[in-house]
């Protein structure tokens, strides 16, 4: 099921302690132990401690992981800041910039069960440190990151967005319920309840069994996407973008139909390309720019789609309807995932 992301944004010391409290409060909510509570608002703390003391723009985002019986705690932290140009330095305990004892990017990576960044001089800098509840679950041939995040001023976000493992394939969906707040999340969240429902139905069968569950609805853009083998087949109505990115950085742009489903589908089809292990799989709602780019991030490809996210959502998020950000990277085999 889909699952959306708390923004909180961090440019001074108070909205840090609301960071540590919100990112505590999650925790709870998930049946965290004690112990293990405290392990994530101290990395939550750590994070907002460094985009005060030295990044502009700071924002951290907070979403719960579920995967199967598991389950965990995501936060990304994302600035415009001056950047690092020595990453690895940066790690070291001891190592400060800002005067103070250093320690704050080690700490979360010795406490998280998966961290990873990226950083680029006079860009900014992207982390993000996932930990879970009990122990993390078994590595995935595909690795997903989502940003979902409503408009400023709404509660709930209006975009969905939701993935099913089979056997055989990997099926990733993005819906976008017209316009925003409690109705728009209505019908993006009809679009997910179909989905999970349908089981293994073609990608055209999918969207027809939305379209049908979107009718007592306002209606939402929706695109499903799934991997099979050496192919990705891509079906959409409205303005859901998709690609796929190659490691090299080659964009392939994804065809969606015109309408709304739910309302006005007049035509749905499935596009079919070429995958290989590597491909990186994104889908945004307009939300973001629709003129987002990749080859701006030296090495991003490589790290972690939940960065790849974070930094696209951070740096092409519109700010005038609620933004999704959904990144799939299947891992070649061999490779640490």
């Amino acid at each position: 099921m889909e699952v959306s992301s708390t923004a909180i944004a961090v440019t001074e010391s108070s909205q840090a302690g609301h960071a540590r409290r919100m990112a505590a409060s999650l925790a709870a909510r998930l049946g965290f132990k004690e112990e293990a509570q405290g392990k994530v608002a101290l990395v939550v703390s750590e994070a907002a401690k460094n985009l005060v003391a030295h990044a502009r723009d700071g924002l951290i985002l907070l979403r719960a992981l579920h995967a199967g019986p598991h389950v965990g705690v995501e936060m990304l932290a994302l600035d415009k800041g001056p950047g690092m140009a020595d990453v690895d330095r940066c790690l070291r305990d001891g190592f400060s910039t800002g005067g103070t004892s250093g320690v704050g990017l080690g700490a979360m990576r010795r406490m998280s069960d998966l961290f990873d960044i990226h950083s680029l001089p006079g860009v900014g800098t992207a982390v993000v440190v996932q930990v879970w509840a009990d122990k993390p679950p078994p590595a995935s041939q595909m690795t997903v990151g989502a940003v979902c995040v409503p408009m400023t001023g709404e509660e709930v976000c209006g975009d969905s967005w939701a993935v099913d493992h089979k056997a055989d394939r990997c099926i990733f969906l993005v819906a976008d319920g017209l316009g925003h707040g409690p109705e728009a999340a209505r019908a993006s969240r009809a679009a997910v309840v179909s989905f999970l429902e349908q089981g293994s139905n073609g990608l055209v069968e999918l969207l027809r069994g939305a379209h049908q569950e979107l009718r007592s609805t306002r209606g939402a853009a929706v695109s499903f996407a799934s991997v099979e083998g050496a192919q990705l087949h891509y079906a959409g109505v409205g303005n859901i973008s998709g690609a796929v990115v190659s490691p090299a950085g080659a964009v392939q742009r994804l065809v969606s139909m015109n309408g709304t489903l739910g309302h006005q589908a007049p035509r749905m089809q499935q596009f079919s390309y070429p995958w290989s292990a590597g491909d990186t799989l994104v889908m945004c709602s307009d939300g973001l720019a629709t003129q987002w780019r990749l080859d701006p991030y030296p090495g991003l490809l490589a790290r972690h789609p939940s960065l790849v996210a974070g930094v696209l959502y951070r740096d092409f998020v519109r700010g005038r309807d609620d933004a999704t950000v959904l990144v799939a990277r299947e891992v070649p085999r061999g490779e640490p995932r």
